[in-house]
This record gives structure tokens, C-alpha cells and sequence, in this order.
């Protein structure tokens, strides 16, 4: 009775593969801040030539997204072992996993990057900060709000909140099978974070600042058992920084204003 009852201990090869991710996520956080240093002139900052771009943002991703990405991928390496013993192949299915989720993201990131500069390019009058680019800026964060309590994110989450049941429903085995694995959760992962995303982008997506800000978020409605909870207390958090950042963004803490002194000096410190 006290050995069924008894909670089951951590598998040390689970342990091993989550703090691999960990690691890695420190080391990407590292990384990043080194890179980012004084890139930050807020909403609107230039992200740099593609290649620049690129690379910082699979960065970002394995920063920002590894810890919660963890139980997915520890879940993926126990149902990997167990076949493994059976069948005798050799395992690279998790690094494969990893990397197909990051193909995935790197792939949201080229699109947002090509709407990001698009936007940019067309220099338009009205989405300046002095104009009514604050608005702009605040919709995106509202639009996020908005979001979080949507059926279509609940879904998405879902994929995210039940690791054994999204590796088992879509297994397929091998590397290439992995792979494809790992993209596929990193859609569903895109479509349930695509909007905290685009807060970013809002915000300002070369701030460390608000990639800590964003990431605890995600961290937040992937890992706490309170679901309901933590989706509506992100939504208030998201509305709130929607009314700061388009009526007082001076007052919004860790917000560079474009057009500032603060902006200023991180634009010739680049």
C-alpha cells in the first residue's frame, strides 16, 4: 500500500534532460544579453540585418522557451528509452525534437520579421510614436488580452499542458520522425504564444527586459496547475500593460519611448 500511494521518484535521466534544457536556456539568456546591449530604443527598434536577426532570435527562442518546453521534452526521452529497449535503435531522437521546434519558431520568427519591416518601410506618418503609434502598440498588447481567453488558445495550450498526451497521439519514430515531432508541437506552441509574441514586437523586441517579461508569462500559463487562473490573471496583466503603454508609456517600468533620452542613447551605443 505505502509503495502505490508513495509518490514516484524523478527518473535521473529525466532530471538530466530537463537541466540540459535549463542549462542551455541560461547559457541562451547569456548570449542574448551580450548581444542585446544597448539595442533597445523601444517600440519601433530596428532588428538588424536578417542574418543578425536570425541568429538572435534562435537565441531568444531556446532562452525564453526551453524551460517550458521542458516537460515535453523529458516526457519525449522516457517514451523514446522505452521503445528504444525494445526495438534497439539509438537515441537522437530528443536533440532532434529540440531542433524541429526550433526550425519551427525560427520559421514564425522570418514571417514576423518580414511584417515587422514591412511595417517600418512604409514609413508611415500615423505609426510613429508623436502620432498615434502608442495606440498601435497598445492594440497589439489589447489584442493579446483578447486572445488569452479564446477557445483557440485553450486548445493550442492544451497541446502544451499534457506533454504524455501529445508525444503518444503523434509519435513517429527515427530522427527525420522527430523532427517533424518537434515542429509540430512548435506550431501548436506558436499558435498558443504567437500573441505574447507580438507584445514583444510592441514593446520592444530587442529589450532583455521584456523577453524576461514574456517568457515568465509563457512559463506561467504552461506550468502552473492553476490553467483558468493563470490565463486570466496574464489577460488582466496584458490590459493593464495595454492602458500604460498607449496613455502613460513614461510610467510603464522597463518601457523605453521612442524619442527619448533613453532612446537616444541606446541608438549610439549600438
Amino acid at each position: 500500500m505505502e509503495a502505490t500511494t508513495r509518490q514516484r521518484r524523478a527518473d535521473p535521466r529525466q532530471v538530466a534532460v530537463v537541466a540540459a534544457l535549463l542549462a542551455a536556456s541560461a547559457l541562451a539568456w547569456l548570449a542574448t544579453s551580450r548581444r542585446m546591449a544597448g539595442m533597445d530604443a523601444g517600440p519601433g527598434t530596428d532588428p538588424g540585418t536578417i542574418g543578425f536577426y536570425v541568429s538572435a532570435w534562435v537565441a531568444m527562442m531556446a532562452a525564453m522557451m526551453f524551460p517550458s518546453l521542458s516537460p515535453v521534452v523529458a516526457t519525449y526521452a522516457e517514451v523514446e528509452r522505452g521503445k528504444r529497449g525494445r526495438d534497439g535503435r539509438g537515441g537522437l531522437g530528443t536533440a532532434a525534437f529540440v531542433g524541429g521546434y526550433l526550425l519551427a519558431w525560427t520559421a514564425f520568427g522570418l514571417l514576423a520579421y518580414g511584417v515587422y519591416e514591412l511595417g517600418r518601410s512604409l514609413d508611415l506618418g500615423a505609426l510613429s510614436w508623436g502620432s498615434d503609434g502608442r495606440y498601435v502598440a497598445a492594440a497589439a498588447v489589447g489584442l493579446a488580452a483578447v486572445y488569452q481567453l479564446t477557445p483557440l488558445k485553450d486548445r493550442c495550450l492544451s497541446k502544451c499542458r499534457n506533454p504524455l498526451g501529445f508525444v503518444v497521439s503523434s509519435w513517429r519514430d527515427g530522427p527525420l520522425g522527430a523532427v517533424v515531432m518537434g515542429m509540430q508541437h512548435g506550431g501548436w506552441c506558436i499558435g498558443c504564444c504567437w500573441a505574447l509574441m507580438a507584445v514583444l514586437f510592441a514593446v520592444g523586441v530587442m529589450s532583455v527586459a521584456w523577453m524576461l517579461a514574456v517568457a515568465l508569462l509563457v512559463a506561467a500559463e504552461k506550468l502552473l496547475p492553476w490553467e483558468r487562473l493563470a490565463n486570466g490573471a496574464i489577460a488582466a496583466v496584458l490590459v493593464a500593460l495595454a492602458i500604460g503603454v498607449g496613455w502613460a508609456p513614461s510610467d510603464v517600468p522597463g518601457l523605453t519611448v521612442p524619442d527619448s533620452e533613453a532612446a537616444g542613447g541606446m541608438s549610439m551605443s549600438r
